[in-house]
């Protein structure tokens, strides 16, 4: 297994003899200078509407690690255009942002044609009883609660992406 080090713009892959081969962050591992593919790729791709800097960074570099690519919004009408326009695997939607909440988001998302059947995991605090219900009936199709359990979350998006064949 070979492991991918990210320092800020730079991506460093160890080498048993301490030496590091270094990617420049413009461009990916698995692509030539020309930007051409040269190694096949089944990263599955997330977008992750969060507003908060601190659990979008958390999130962006704990999933990466895991082996995702992960694109992000700050809000739900950013996150709405990135969802038609990236076709992501999966949406980790906050639901609660700034101007478009992650409800009306949700509900925007899964009455588009284009967006319907992207999976959507909602991503709240909000743990009372019927939050659950309550992102279900919006559109979302499973609930994570904040703070995030990386094991948790990933059980989560794995089996989802398992049954969409994805995974």
């Amino acid at each position: 297994m070979i492991a991918l080090i990210s320092y800020g713009r730079r991506t460093v892959r160890p080498r048993p003899n301490n030496a590091a081969t270094v990617w420049s962050a413009s461009r990916p591992p698995w692509e030539n200078e020309a930007g051409q593919g040269i190694m096949e790729t089944t990263m599955s791709k997330l977008l992750l509407v969060e507003d908060n800097e601190y659990n979008r960074d958390m999130l962006v570099r704990r999933l990466e690690r895991k082996g995702f690519q992960v694109i992000c919004a700050l809000d739900g009408a950013e996150g709405c255009r990135m969802a038609r326009t990236e076709q992501p695997d999966l949406i980790l939607m906050d639901m609660h942002l700034p101007d478009v909440d992650g409800w009306e988001a949700t509900r925007r998302l899964k009455a588009a044609e284009e967006t319907r059947t992207i999976p959507i995991v909602a991503l709240t605090a909000d743990a009372m009883t019927g939050d659950r219900e309550k992102a279900l009936e919006a559109g979302c199709d499973d609930y994570d609660t904040k703070p995030v359990e990386l094991p948790r979350l990933l059980d989560k998006i794995n089996a989802i992406l398992q049954m969409r064949g994805n995974g």
